[in-house]
């Protein structure tokens, strides 16, 4: 299916990224090209990071940026990933991601970093910053990696996904505990689970021969509410998704301003275009309810769609998800930490959130906000959330 795989493990590869950030990349360019947008990190977890974190975590944004595209990735790209544009392809050949776009600094324990510049261009520091953020500090801290934990984590997880034929896939990069536990989890799963359906990350997609995996983030619907108000945000981005990719990567991204929101968008067109919806906040259960319920009222059969469950999920709950609604309509299962950094130790709780955008260079900065559907876990200006949640009447 995927073909030609590399034949050694290396993590300085320019793959080692999420699929989903090469994909709105692409989609960026096509449609709005002179966009700018800044990203905050956010430290949901209150953590204390060591002294001079930030200088050495410099040092791996300096490695980061000096990776470049080799010529196996981007074989792999274009083999494995036909909706991405010949040109894209060609323009990934000379990209090379610009550090100055990062300011990271630091008082005592309190880490602060933030993004800023053209849209297309700090858009991949995502997942690699949180990735870098999240191994630098376990690093740092003295943490190592409890190799009984994982390994017997591996087995009982494996095993309770084969039993019940779980559709999973690895979506665990930003917050792994490092490289390495990534690339042994992913060897595992492969080798275990005949239900494994592949990984959001590329690198170790390319390296085991099998699917990457992503569409969209919340930060595209951000933006388009942003450009064009907070009642046309999903439409506009659903629509402009559409325009670039024709119908693939089909899942829908559902709760950026909430699911009532959301649903109010998707309508009969978007409904049939697009292959399926990913749940990322609030109760899964009441999501696949009204999911079912949503695509019965259009007259569109649920089992000829997904859901992607893909919010802080471990493997038993994915079960039980997965064994409520099996038969009324299809599922698979993203799992990240759960997977990535159940090594012994606690993981991160850290994010990195776009902040503002500018549609083109001439326009000012508008603040950018994402609600969510747990109450209190609204990101972006206060009075910026107030006044969205005021326009959807959320």
């Amino acid at each position: 299916m995927v073909g030609r795989t590399a034949t050694r493990k290396d993590e300085t590869m320019f793959l080692d990224d999420d699929l989903y950030a090469i994909s709105q990349m692409n989609a960026i360019i096509q449609t709005f090209p002179d966009a700018c947008a800044q990203y905050t990190f956010i430290n949901r977890g209150g953590h204390k990071f060591p002294a001079n974190f930030h200088s050495r975590l410099n040092e791996l944004i300096d490695r980061i940026a000096s990776k470049t595209i080799t010529e196996d990735e981007d074989w792999f790209l274009g083999e494995n990933c036909p909706f991405l544009s010949t040109a894209f392809l060609g323009f990934l050949r000379g990209f090379r991601l610009d550090p100055t776009d990062i300011c990271a600094t630091q008082y005592l324990d309190d880490f602060r970093l933030t993004v800023s510049g053209p849209w297309y261009k700090t858009k991949p520091w995502e997942v690699r910053l949180l990735a870098a953020i999240s191994e630098l500090y376990y690093q740092i801290t003295g943490r190592e990696c409890d190799e009984d934990i994982m390994r017997t984590g591996f087995q009982d997880k494996s095993a309770l996904i084969e039993k019940h034929s779980l559709p999973v896939a690895d979506f665990g990069t930003r917050r792994r505990f490092s490289y390495g536990v990534q690339d042994e989890l992913v060897d595992y799963l492969q080798a275990s689970c005949p239900s494994f359906v592949g990984t959001s990350n590329m690198h170790f997609a390319m390296l085991n021969g099998i699917k990457p995996i992503g569409t969209m983030a919340h930060e595209w619907i951000m933006a388009h509410g942003a450009a064009y108000g907070y009642r046309m945000a999903n439409k506009m981005a659903l629509e402009n998704w559409a325009k670039v990719y024709g119908g693939n990567l089909g899942i829908a991204l559902t709760d950026t301003y909430g699911t009532e929101n959301f649903f109010q968008s998707f309508d009969m067109k978007l409904a049939k275009l697009f292959d399926g919806v990913r749940h990322d906040s609030g109760d899964p259960f009441e999501f696949a309810i009204e999911a079912i319920s949503h695509y019965e009222k259009l007259g569109i059969d649920p089992m000829s769609k997904t859901v992607v469950f893909s919010d802080g999920l471990d493997v038993p709950k994915a079960v039980e998800i997965f064994n409520t609604f099996k038969g009324r309509i299809k599922m698979s299962f993203g799992i990240g930490t759960n997977l990535t950094n159940d090594v012994g130790h606690d993981p991160l709780n850290i994010v990195i959130k776009m902040t503002a955008f500018k549609p083109d260079r001439n326009s000012p900065w508008i603040p950018t906000v994402k609600l969510s559907d747990v109450p209190g876990k609204e990101t972006g200006d206060q009075e910026e959330v107030r006044r969205c949640k005021e326009t959807i009447n959320a």
